[in-house]
């Protein structure tokens, strides 16, 4: 099984990028391939002016249409997500989504942003025809007590992420019959 993670900050560290570097362990840890991705790995000018030749851009969509799903994160600023991930997100193929299930991470200075996902991000990725998007977690900046380290959650925030995590594990084996618990001890393979 193939996931990908993409970090929508244009910073990094950030506190999105911490929520999504947590994903990643726990995906880690039940021998899922993450595949990670953040602003970072595409030149500004190819998203500027919107190269669609760009070699990043190209080994992405490659890495999209072999994986199974998607878990983006991404700061809220001014009611809307990264205007820096909206630029990316414009470039993919229009169906790059197409029979992914996607989970939404994002943080805000405050619980005022939190239908920003739903608002902003969901009908983007919904335009990109993804299968499924989970219901995200939204985190306010006094839940994130550490990113520049090692990430540290509030506990309510770490348990709607252990939630999050276990939903979209179930999702991606929603097509098996008896799909593995999500907790199985590390070093187990799943299908």
């Amino acid at each position: 099984m193939r996931v990908i993670t993409l970090a929508g900050s244009p910073r990094f560290p950030s506190r999105s990028s911490a929520l999504l570097e947590y994903a990643r362990e726990k995906l880690t840890q039940v021998n899922v391939d993450v595949r990670h991705w953040h602003l970072q790995n595409f030149a500004p000018e190819d998203l500027l002016y919107a190269r669609f030749d760009s070699p990043a851009l190209q080994t992405l969509n490659e890495q999209l249409a072999d994986a199974d799903g998607l878990i983006i994160a991404t700061p809220i600023y001014k009611a809307s997500f990264s205007g820096a991930l909206k630029t990316l997100l414009d470039l993919l193929p229009e169906r790059a989504l197409e029979g992914k299930i996607v989970l939404p991470l994002a943080t805000g200075g405050t619980v005022a942003h939190m239908l920003a996902v739903d608002y902003a991000l969901k009908p983007v990725l919904n335009a990109l025809k993804a299968r499924e998007i989970l219901h995200g977690v939204f985190a306010d900046d006094s839940q994130v007590q550490d990113y520049q380290h090692r990430p540290q959650f509030s506990p309510n925030l770490q348990k709607r992420l252990d939630d999050a995590l276990e939903t979209f594990w179930q999702a991606l084996h929603r097509r098996d019959t008896a799909a593995p618990a999500f907790h199985t001890a590390p070093g187990v393979a799943h299908a």
